[in-house]
């Protein structure tokens, strides 16, 4: 049986397996503690730049050039960091600077079109943060190899079709299947509630993952590496949420 899986792409067995034990031989292991606090400093510089950003977008600036920096420096940085697990000290706070970049700049487009609603988002982002770290600490749903199995083809599924989204956007200048994603229809809030819940549920299975990179003794610098992955399902929730929320507005 795999010890470690996840749907989160950065937390998957393979991430983990050459660095079981390392920890317990080097007397360096990774621990709960040290992924929360890692996770904290990740989250304070990309606030940092969240708000850099932000007042670019509001001072004038283009945001297009920072979205793009953000999502291409970052899914760079990501592939690195998958590669290279040992250099997420370095790694993982330039990913969380770039993604700043590119949070910032699309929620502050949002809160020009919809006054306040990036900081609804970020509250009830942190209250389903909240909600399903203790959902997992207290078992309420167990992370088995069924539920596993099937986020992580759901997450596949809703990965590939935004892929393709972006694909027909940028070759065709239309995006299919936007009234389903964009729209304020109550079959497009159906979709978003539905990523939104599947975000959320990524959690428990990146909770279970840290928990079991602690348990098998994973060297210290997984801490950073765990955090990272995190962050990017954090970040994905927070966007699904900020459709969601801009959806529910305009209907």
């Amino acid at each position: 049986m795999a010890l470690f899986k996840s749907s989160n792409p950065t937390l998957q067995e393979k991430s983990f397996r050459d660095t079981v034990l390392e920890g317990l031989s080097t007397g360096q292991a990774m621990t709960m503690n040290g992924t929360m606090n890692k996770l904290g400093i990740l989250f304070l510089l990309m606030l940092g730049s969240t708000l850099f950003s932000w007042n670019q977008v509001y001072q004038g600036s283009d945001p297009m050039p920072m979205m793009m920096i953000g999502v291409f420096g970052g899914l760079a940085l990501a592939l690195v960091m998958m590669f290279k697990k040992g250099w997420g000290a370095y790694i993982a706070p330039a990913y969380a600077i770039l993604e700043g970049l590119f949070v910032g700049s699309i929620s502050a487009i949002y809160n020009m079109q919809l006054k306040g609603l990036p900081m609804q988002a970020v509250a009830l982002t942190l209250l389903v943060v909240l909600v399903m770290f203790l959902i997992y600490r207290y078992k309420i749903i167990r992370v088995t190899g069924k539920l596993r199995t099937i986020v992580t083809i759901a997450t596949i599924a809703i990965g590939a079709f935004y892929l393709i989204q972006w694909i027909a956007f940028s070759i065709f200048g239309s995006a299919l299947g936007f009234s389903l994603t964009n729209s304020a229809t109550p079959l497009s809030i159906g979709f978003s509630i539905l990523v939104t819940g599947l975000a959320a549920f990524n959690l428990l299975l990146d909770f279970d993952t840290v928990e079991k990179g602690i348990e098998s003794q994973a060297p210290k610098y997984m801490e950073w590496y765990c955090a990272f992955g995190l962050l990017v399902t954090i970040v994905w929730l927070y966007l699904e949420i900020l459709r969601l929320l801009s959806k529910l507005q305009r209907n």
